[in-house]
């Protein structure tokens, strides 16, 4: 007995628009040459060259934060945000958050006045609150593009509203988020700060002790009195874990005029000038930051 035709099927959807596929295991690599290809059209169409990468504490206050917290303790009312400094602490945290909005302002100005065909040295950061919004403020306020590179985390993490919209990242994998910190980065600067920021310091001075990457990445720690109680790279020289010449990968700095003087010098050196020997090389829009292969 013959059977009933079937009833008509509709279209099957596209892979590219068929969110279970795109959502499913078997749709992972998609999402990450997304987090690849995405970032990258979007750095070309706005013309960014290279970046200097500020990291640091999310849970840095701002002054303005802190002045409301204590002002809500004072009146006996409810604190506005959670923080379980010492008033004395906070306030030392508070004041990297400035420094790091001064010395993001610093810089911009500075890269503003190169007058280059695309933006250089752009100030990026991790796209949230704490030290990363007291970068793109800074950088904001000096008239500049800046960039965040957000990461999709259960707490904390949300975009801070100085970055520049056109220059706004979320990720998923932190391991593509890095590789855009690594990858256009010319310099970095370390403010105070915890797993995360430990993280990412270490991961490029592995690259830089390693001789992964083909440029040279200045790296400024900000806050010798904070680093040197949480790392003490005398004990790793003298355990040999690391080389004398380890040491040398990076500088400290304690005030934004002094890690200002430091980058610039190094960008000067390092790329500016090995640039005006060689005007008619060709360059990458962006200029990927190489590593060697």
């Amino acid at each position: 007995m013959p059977l009933d035709p079937p009833a008509p099927l509709d279209s099957a959807p596209l892979a590219y628009e068929n969110p279970a596929f795109l959502n499913s295991a078997d749709g992972r690599i998609v999402r990450i040459l997304s987090e690849y290809s995405a970032p990258l059209a979007q750095f070309r169409r706005e013309r960014i060259q290279d970046t200097v990468v500020f990291f640091g504490s999310a849970r840095t206050p701002s002054p303005e934060s802190l002045q409301l917290q204590t002002k809500a303790a004072s009146e006996g009312g409810r604190p506005l945000v959670k923080n379980t400094l010492d008033p004395e602490t906070a306030q030392e945290m508070a004041q990297y958050y400035e420094d790091a909005r001064k010395l993001a302002y610093l810089l911009t100005q500075w890269s503003i006045s190169l007058k280059y065909p695309r933006h250089r040295f752009v100030v990026t950061s991790g796209g949230g609150p704490g030290i990363m919004e007291a970068a793109n403020r800074g950088a904001y306020e000096a008239g500049g593009k800046t960039i965040g590179l957000n990461i999709r985390l259960p707490f904390e993490q949300a975009p801070n509203p100085y970055i520049t919209p056109a220059l706004n990242f979320e990720f998923h994998y932190f391991f593509m988020r890095k590789y855009w910190f690594a990858y256009l980065a010319k310099a970095l600067v370390v403010f105070p700060g915890g797993f995360g920021t430990l993280d990412e310091m270490f991961e490029i001075l592995t690259l830089s002790q390693t001789n992964k990457l083909a440029k040279k990445i200045g790296i400024v720690v900000y806050g010798s009195s904070y680093w040197k109680q949480v790392i003490n790279m005398d004990v790793l020289v003298e355990k040999g874990t690391i080389s004398p010449g380890d040491r040398e990968l990076f500088q400290f700095a304690d005030t934004p005029e002094e890690a200002f003087a430091l980058l610039r010098d190094g960008l000067i050196r390092n790329h500016l000038e090995k640039e005006r020997l060689a005007p008619d090389a060709e360059v990458e829009i962006p200029e990927i930051a190489h590593t060697r292969r």
